[in-house]
């Protein structure tokens, strides 16, 4: 049976309802609005649904203020003077026209990130050379942070890498110990960072997130929590 979508306002709030062949009933808050969409079986009736988030009223309405809060970008068109994370700051594009090559630096003294490209490049241009960047800084980053902290955690990693990814900020294979972090953590303060790459190097110690994981984690890295927590501050996408 196809699923069947529909909506309703709970005390102000537009739930969508989304009916399909599952067994229990889901509530979700998603980004970046805070949408709230319910997952239910088909003979979960529109009461019982009403009911199941209203009950959950305090705990929507806190994932809906924990995403108004984060800090976002807003839509961008990479032109002169939009506003672009970099390690956690919100700097100003400058934009340089007519140059041989493309390319892209900080510049600490004017807190600005400068594009150098040929006249009359795209936006796609101009975003692809800004991402490359990204990964050219992570890129440099990352093996020092992992240098420094395979003694401390007394392991070994085989394979590091840095892809997008829409769902976690970092992910680790404890068999073949490979580790990935996402590109976007570019934009995040260098303490989030940190914290995303000792949490994958504790899976391979303790690869569930149990409470010998963050015995681990309160060992190692003490403030781990409030870098958690900064983190979380940031939208993933």
């Amino acid at each position: 049976m196809a699923a069947r979508t529909s909506h309703m306002d709970v005390q102000g709030i537009d739930v969508e309802v989304v009916r399909k062949e599952v067994r229990t009933l889901r509530i979700g808050v998603y980004p970046p609005e805070g949408r709230v969409r319910v997952s239910a079986p088909f003979g979960v009736g529109d009461e019982a649904i009403r009911g199941s988030v209203e009950r959950r009223l305090d705990w929507i309405e806190k994932h809906r203020e924990r995403f108004r809060s984060q800090i976002r970008e807003g839509e961008l068109d990479y032109a002169e003077g939009d506003l672009i994370l970099f390690r956690g700051e919100l700097c100003p594009l400058h934009i340089v026209s007519g140059a041989t090559r493309v390319s892209v630096s900080y510049r600490p003294d004017s807190k600005r990130l400068e594009l150098r490209l040929p006249r009359d490049s795209s936006r796609e241009e101009r975003e692809k050379a800004l991402y490359s960047f990204y990964r050219g800084e992570l890129k440099r980053e990352l093996p020092l942070l992992i240098a420094r902290w395979e003694p401390r955690l007394g392991v070994k990693v085989a394979e590091a890498g840095i892809k997008r990814m829409k769902t976690r900020w970092g992910t680790c294979n404890p068999r073949a110990r490979r580790v990935w972090i996402n590109l976007e953590l570019a934009k995040r303060p260098p303490a989030c960072l940190e914290f995303v790459v000792v949490h994958e190097l504790a899976h391979l110690i303790e690869k569930s997130h149990d409470a010998r994981f963050k015995a681990v984690l309160d060992a190692h890295l003490p403030d781990w929590r409030s870098a958690q927590k900064l983190l979380k501050s940031y939208p993933l996408v």
